[in-house]
């Protein structure tokens, strides 16, 4: 009985193994620096508060990543600020304001419904502000973080690694600080995690 649930189980990861075997860099990856990987195996995901296509990811995928992420692998996500102009760098901001004042889930989910399902039009800080207040942060707490060193350091690391990835649309996976996976190949988000768990075995 053993071996029989030791065949079927090999039968069953023999075509994920194949399937592994076939990814190609120029193809399924792109090899974004000639540098060492990370200390430490990593995926960090690119996204946008104005892109529809992250926030699908956000709502799908992205809790399939933090259920399935393998031993020893971290996840980050980085918020590009290249999608809206003025607002986009603003929202990059907000992002990192969520992050400092612990409040990243609930502002993540805020921001993505104002903005993909309520339309709702943001001009400036005040407005990002207003949404942050209506959600229980202090509004004062808001403005010492949006103006605080390590927000504006924060924002500076994302903005460097969006372009040490040469990212140019979202959502973006980079593996392991070396490695982007390419959604050209690709057939479905499923095909996007394969690939990214099996970069993060990679140097």
């Amino acid at each position: 009985m053993k071996k029989a649930l030791l065949v079927a189980f090999a039968l069953l990861i023999a075509p994920m193994a194949a399937m592994a075997a076939d990814y190609k860099e120029g193809v399924h990856y792109t090899v974004i620096n000639q540098g060492p990987a990370t200390a430490k195996p990593e995926i960090t995901e690119f996204f946008s508060f104005y892109c529809p296509h992250c926030y699908t990811f956000a709502k799908e995928q992205v809790p399939v990543i933090k259920a399935t992420l393998p031993e020893g692998v971290t996840f980050k996500q980085t918020h590009v600020d290249f999608i809206n102009g003025e607002m986009g760098v603003e929202m990059s901001r907000a992002f990192a304001v969520a992050h400092q004042l612990k409040v990243d889930e609930k502002m993540e989910k805020a921001l993505f419904s104002a903005i993909q399902d309520k339309k709702q039009h943001f001009t400036n800080r005040n407005d990002v502000k207003a949404l942050f207040v209506a959600n229980g942060v202090d509004g004062k707490a808001f403005d010492a973080a949006a103006n605080s060193f390590m927000v504006n350091a924060t924002m500076a690391n994302m903005k460097r690694a969006t372009e040490n990835g040469k990212i140019s649309g979202v959502p973006a996976l980079v593996v392991n600080g070396k490695y982007r996976v390419e959604t050209g190949a690709i057939k479905s988000y499923e095909e996007l995690l394969d690939i990214a768990y099996y970069l993060t075995s990679m140097k």
